[in-house]
């Protein structure tokens, strides 16, 4: 198994660090390496941004807004 070492940690950090192990019965050190665990070992979504936004605000959930018309600006400069 590796170790690392925190330097520069916060003394409110490691406080609620202290108190968080507390609650759960753990030492420190331990709280530290759940905390790690669960971090990196989420795996990304699979989702886009698009889909995450519609799960959130779309139809489903009570927000339907009307977008409007997509009109073309200005014509691009010619550099002729």
């Amino acid at each position: 198994m590796a170790s690392i070492t925190i330097r520069n940690l916060d003394d409110e950090v490691k406080t609620r660090l202290r108190v968080r192990a507390a609650e759960h019965h753990r030492s420190m050190e331990e709280e530290a390496r759940v905390i790690l665990r669960e971090a990196v070992g989420r795996k990304p979504s699979s989702r886009n941004l698009a889909e995450i936004t519609r799960a959130y605000f779309g139809p489903d959930n009570g927000v339907d807004l009307e977008l409007p018309t997509r009109v073309s600006g200005r014509e691009p400069p010619s550099f002729d």
